[in-house]
């Protein structure tokens, strides 16, 4: 089984027992981060899509850690100015595991 969820404006496809990064969600580790924004649910032959939302579904998952993501580099440049700016972001994450898709 399957679900897509939507957490703070971004979509993942998630299956139960799969581990993924969202964004930075408050609940500590170990405790359960239940997930209600569930756009479609379903298996190979059956799917539910909802309007916007599916009805009654929702994703819990176990919280395992918060971390922060690799360095990008943020680089601009203005050509003949004299003008350069190079910056570097870490982008914040909570490391979850899907533990039951309810629909």
């Amino acid at each position: 089984m399957f679900a897509i969820v939507k957490s703070k404006g971004r979509q993942y496809r998630v299956r139960e027992g799969q581990q993924i990064r969202l964004p930075r969600h408050d609940q500590a580790p170990g405790e359960e981060l239940v997930l209600d924004s569930v756009l479609a649910v379903g298996q190979e032959d059956d799917t539910r899509v909802g309007s916007p939302y599916v009805q009654d579904a929702r994703v819990i998952c176990d919280v395992l850690e918060h971390g922060r993501g690799k360095k990008i580099i943020v680089f601009k440049k203005k050509k003949r100015k004299g003008y350069s700016k190079k910056q570097g972001h870490r982008q914040d994450f909570t490391a979850v595991k899907v533990r039951s898709i309810e629909a």
